[in-house]
C-alpha cells in the first residue's frame, strides 16, 4: 500500500497533458501509515478542490487497477510533518511550491475557461469558421498563418479565437499566446509612448508572442500611428510563421480611415464568417448549455425558445438562464408558460420597426427633422441625433450597412464610423446611455 501511488502517478501522468499533470497531481504525497486506507497529501485547498472535482475518479480508477480491490480514498491539506524530508526541509510555510514550469510572460486578458473547441456548438452557420480554427490550433506550420473571423456581436467569434488559445497551450504549454483587445493594444501603445518604454512594447510582441489573438480590431479606425505599429508587428511575427487570429464586425475592406498596408494584410487573411445559427443548430446550443444545468427542461420548452430567440447565442444563452432561474427562485417546474413569461421581455419585434420608424422617432426627441437627419449638415444638434439613428438602425432592423447609409444619404463607411461611435460611447456609462436605453424602450414597447 505504501508504495501504490508512485505506480499510479506514472499511470496517470500518461493520460492528461504534461502540464496538468504537473500542476495538479505530481505535488500530491501519499501519507504513509494510513492502514487500509489511501490518503493523498495535497498542498493547499485550491489544489485539493481542483484535484476532487478533475482528477478523482481517474486516480480511484488507477489505483483499484493496481490493487485488484476496492479501498477508500481520501484527499487532506498536507501539515508541516506530513511531508517527507527532502520536501519539508526547505519550505517556510507548510504550502508546497508549484512545479517549475516554464514561466508565461504577461499575455494580456485572460483566456475564458469555458471558451473550448468542445464546448462549440458547431452548425451549418459556422462550421468552415470552426474548422478554419481548429485548422490553424492543430497543424504545426499552417499554409495560412493568419485567420479573420468575422461575425456580428454574440456570433462565437471570440469562443473561437480563445479556443484556439486553449488548445495551443494544452498541446504546448511553453508556447506564448498573446489574447488582447484591439482598444487595449492601442492603450498599451500610447502608454508606452508616454513612459517611454515603447521599445519594451514592440520587442514583447515582436519577440516574445507565438500567437496573437487580437479582438475588434475595426477599433483601430482612425489610429493611424497605432496602425502602423500593428502591421510592422505583424510582418515580423508572420515573417517567423507565428499565428495570428483577427476578429472584428466588419470586413477589412469596409473599415474607414484604415491604412493601406493594414488593409492589405488583414485581407490577405483567410476570412471566415459566422452567421445567425438556424433553429437546428439554436437546439443543439440550448442542449449543450443544459449540460451543467441540474433542472429538467421540457423539449417543447427548448424547441419553443429556439423558435423565439433566433438573434444570437448570447440572447439563446440569456433565455436559457433566465427560465431556469426563475424556476428556482419561484419553486416551481419549466414550462411553457413560465417560458413564455421570460421570453416575452426578450424579443424584439423587429417586424414592426424599420429605418422610417427610427428616424421619426429620433427626430421628435432630438427635435430636428427627418429633412436635417439625412441631410449634409455637419452641426453636432444634427450629426450625434443621426449617428444615434445609425445605431438603432444596425441594432433593430436586418439592413446591411450599404443600406443604411443609402437610407442617410451617406456611405457604408460613414455608418460604420457611426455605429462605433455609439457603441464606445455606450461603454463608459454616462448620459448616452440612458438616452439610447430610453429609445430602445420606446421602439422594443411600440410607443414610436
Amino acid at each position: 500500500m505504501e508504495t501504490i501511488w508512485e505506480q499510479v502517478k506514472t499511470k496517470v501522468k500518461g493520460s492528461i497533458p504534461i502540464h496538468c499533470y504537473r500542476m495538479w497531481i505530481e505535488p500530491l504525497i501519499q501519507k504513509p501509515n494510513g492502514g487500509d486506507r489511501i490518503i493523498l497529501m495535497s498542498p493547499n485547498e485550491f489544489s485539493r478542490k481542483r484535484v476532487m472535482t478533475n482528477y478523482l475518479e481517474l486516480i480511484g480508477s488507477e489505483i483499484r487497477a493496481a490493487l485488484g480491490k476496492n479501498f477508500e480514498l481520501s484527499i487532506e491539506i498536507s501539515e508541516r510533518g506530513d511531508l517527507s524530508k527532502e520536501q519539508s526541509a526547505p519550505l517556510v510555510d507548510c504550502q508546497l511550491p508549484l512545479p517549475n514550469l516554464i514561466p508565461q510572460p504577461h499575455n494580456g486578458r485572460l483566456l475564458r475557461r469555458e471558451f473550448t473547441f468542445d464546448q462549440f456548438v458547431v452548425g451549418g452557420n459556422n462550421d468552415f469558421a470552426y474548422t478554419a480554427a481548429l485548422s490553424l490550433a492543430c497543424i504545426q506550420k499552417p499554409s495560412q498563418n493568419t485567420l479573420f473571423l468575422l461575425a456580428n456581436p454574440g456570433l462565437g467569434k471570440s469562443h473561437l479565437s480563445q479556443a484556439v488559445g486553449h488548445h495551443i497551450l494544452n498541446k504546448c504549454p511553453s508556447e506564448r499566446v498573446y489574447y488582447t483587445t484591439a482598444e487595449d493594444f492601442a492603450g498599451e501603445m500610447i502608454y508606452s509612448f508616454k513612459n517611454k518604454t515603447i521599445e519594451d512594447f514592440k520587442e514583447k510582441y515582436k519577440g516574445h508572442c507565438d500567437v496573437l489573438l487580437l479582438e475588434d480590431i475595426h477599433f483601430l479606425s482612425g489610429k493611424e500611428r497605432t496602425q502602423i505599429e500593428l502591421f510592422h508587428i505583424l510582418e515580423t511575427l508572420l515573417d517567423f510563421n507565428k499565428k495570428v487570429i483577427f476578429t472584428s464586425c466588419h470586413q477589412p475592406s469596409d473599415i474607414p480611415k484604415l491604412n493601406d498596408k493594414l488593409r492589405s494584410r488583414l485581407s490577405s487573411s483567410l476570412i471566415s464568417n459566422i452567421d445567425p445559427p438556424d433553429f437546428n443548430t439554436r437546439v443543439k446550443i440550448l442542449r449543450k448549455k443544459m449540460g451543467s444545468n441540474t433542472f429538467d427542461i421540457p423539449e417543447e420548452v427548448i424547441y419553443y425558445l429556439a423558435d423565439e430567440l433566433s438573434e444570437d447565442v448570447r440572447q439563446l444563452e440569456s433565455g436559457l438562464t433566465g427560465v431556469v432561474t426563475k424556476a428556482r427562485l419561484m419553486c416551481v417546474p419549466v414550462d411553457l408558460s413560465l417560458a413564455g413569461s421570460v421570453v416575452k421581455n426578450m424579443v424584439r419585434h423587429r417586424k414592426n420597426i424599420t429605418m422610417e420608424t427610427i428616424k421619426k422617432l429620433v427626430c421628435k426627441q432630438y427635435r430636428v427633422s427627418v429633412d436635417e437627419l439625412i441631410s449634409r449638415s455637419r452641426k453636432q444638434t444634427v450629426v450625434r441625433p443621426r449617428q444615434i439613428a445609425m445605431y438603432l438602425a444596425r441594432r433593430y432592423t436586418d439592413a446591411t450597412l450599404q443600406e443604411i447609409g443609402k437610407s442617410f444619404n451617406r456611405y457604408h463607411a460613414t455608418t460604420i464610423h457611426s455605429v462605433d461611435c455609439i457603441e464606445r460611447e455606450l461603454k463608459d456609462n454616462g448620459p448616452l446611455q440612458k438616452q439610447v436605453e430610453f429609445l430602445c424602450q420606446k421602439l422594443e414597447s411600440g410607443a414610436y
